[in-house]
């Protein structure tokens, strides 16, 4: 029988996991970075280099920036370190602050994240509302100008996030993102979630409408805190007045109570 020691230096590295870590780091050295640049740092083949960058896009870690073919990191990489995307940061403190509000407003209620070039829904309270017309769980993937918590994020987010996730979605093959090539509507939609400080989705094909407000951590926008509302039953406007002051209190107590959670004690 080997000993436990044998066991571990008898084990192989795997390579291809090995260049992905070295080429996350060297991303997060540089404000950007191309293939050529990765190729040269960590001492890959330039062919081997592209296809580790495409592999961190794919899974989320990074996106090319097509206007200068730099590859960057996005805020998913976080969750590698501080635990920023993980399930017991939506347990543990974005879930009791929903259902909380959920007492307040009785539609159907989902915080939303960024992750890749769709929002991912991490939590929702669909289940326990009598007034959810589908009900749709954690894990469900909406588009980003299609939906009111991608249009928060992006209306919010830095202007250099904003320009690379909106030249991803522009060369998208999928129907839900061509909006945003239309720059202008894209503009004008995001200065008016700026003017109210929250988004309104109203797609009239659809029988519910959604409005988010924005939800900060660690003073960076992640993504939103979402309500659904069936339109023949209520207004937007309506739906504002009523709701979107206990929302945004909601939102600003997730964010207080990461950044506590997240705090080194002294």
């Amino acid at each position: 029988m080997p000993t436990k020691k044998q066991s571990i230096d008898s084990v192989r590295p795997i390579r291809a996991l090995m260049r992905g870590l070295d080429s996350l780091q060297q991303l997060n050295r540089h404000n950007g970075a191309t293939v050529t640049d990765i190729a040269k740092a960590v001492g890959l083949p330039r062919t081997t280099a592209y296809r580790v960058l495409e592999t961190l896009c794919v899974s989320g870690y990074a996106v090319r920036d097509l206007s200068d073919d730099r590859y960057r990191l996005t805020t998913k990489v976080r969750s590698l370190s501080d635990g920023y995307d993980d399930e017991s940061w939506v347990q543990e403190i974005a879930k009791p602050l929903l259902n909380k509000l959920a007492d307040e407003v009785v539609w159907p209620l989902a915080i939303s994240t960024l992750s890749g070039m769709s929002m991912l829904v991490r939590e929702t309270t669909d289940r326990d509302s009598p007034l959810a017309l589908q009900r749709y769980s954690a894990g469900l993937r909406v588009p980003v100008l299609g939906s009111s918590s991608g249009r928060a994020y992006l209306a919010f987010c830095s202007d250099e996030q904003r320009e690379v996730l909106l030249e991803v979605l522009q060369k998208s093959d999928r129907v839900e993102d061509k909006i945003a090539r239309d720059r202008q509507l894209v503009e004008r939609i995001l200065a008016e979630v700026r003017r109210n400080g929250f988004a309104v989705f109203d797609n009239p094909s659809m029988q519910e409408m959604s409005i988010a407000v924005p939800l900060y951590v660690k003073g960076r926008v992640i993504g939103g805190v979402v309500v659904r509302f069936i339109r023949s039953a209520l207004t937007a406007d309506q739906a504002i007045d009523k709701h979107i002051a206990f929302m945004k209190k909601t939102a600003e107590e997730i964010g207080v109570a990461f950044d506590e959670a997240h705090t080194p004690e002294k």
